[in-house]
């Protein structure tokens, strides 16, 4: 387990979209069975709560969202499409709903490793951890991850700064997939990051959210 210094819980204790712009460039490290797996995020998408039709918070708290409700700094993970999970950093203060859903990562780790644990990947880096269900598949984050504390350092899942992305380099765009409130422009990205999700459009509908 790394020692190294863990994102400030205060950092993420903001806005879903302000929470977005810091853990962009964030590295995310998870202690697996076959060691340790290190992503820098390059790609993410802010959710907030009852105000956002494409939330899973949008109506009301339930037992399976309670985690999306704070406090911030915690993992939100979720299983979709009866085949993947998707994982998701708490953002706003306990009580108010909000989080950032991790969309892609690049690898800083033993490459040999990560593709080991993702063997679709064929070879292309690029596809290691692009996609919210191969980065959780890459770091091992499922249903028993939900909850984890990310800014804890006894944690096996933990939020590291990277280096800072230059607000020039930060491309702003609609989200990817969702059915509702999908053109609103809080999926965030590095430029020319080769992991980044291509662009594709959800069914429309005028509320609710893609679960």
């Amino acid at each position: 387990m790394t020692s190294s210094t863990l994102v400030d819980r205060a950092a993420l204790t903001v806005d879903p979209l302000d929470a977005a712009r810091v853990l962009l460039g964030c590295h995310l490290v998870a202690d697996t069975d076959d060691g340790e797996v290190r992503v820098r995020l390059v790609e993410v998408e802010a959710y907030r709560g009852e105000d956002d039709p494409g939330s899973h918070c949008y109506r009301g708290r339930t037992a399976r969202n309670a985690v999306m409700w704070g406090p911030a700094g915690h993992l939100y993970v979720y299983f979709v499409y009866g085949m993947h999970f998707c994982a998701n950093v708490v953002a706003l203060d306990d009580g108010r709903p909000g989080a950032v859903l991790l969309r892609a990562g690049e690898v800083l780790s033993d490459p040999g490793m990560a593709h080991a644990r993702r063997p679709t990947a064929r070879g292309r880096d690029a596809e290691l951890a692009r996609g919210p269900a191969r980065l959780c598949t890459l770091l091992g984050l499922g249903r028993e991850q939900n909850g984890a504390d990310v800014v804890d350092p006894s944690s096996r899942v933990r939020l590291e700064p990277g280096e800072p992305v230059p607000d020039d380099a930060v491309r702003h765009g609609p989200r990817v997939g969702v059915a509702a409130g999908q053109q609103r422009p809080w999926r965030l990205w590095v430029a020319g990051a080769a992991a980044v999700t291509p662009y594709k459009a959800g069914r429309a509908r005028p509320e609710g959210p893609d679960w």
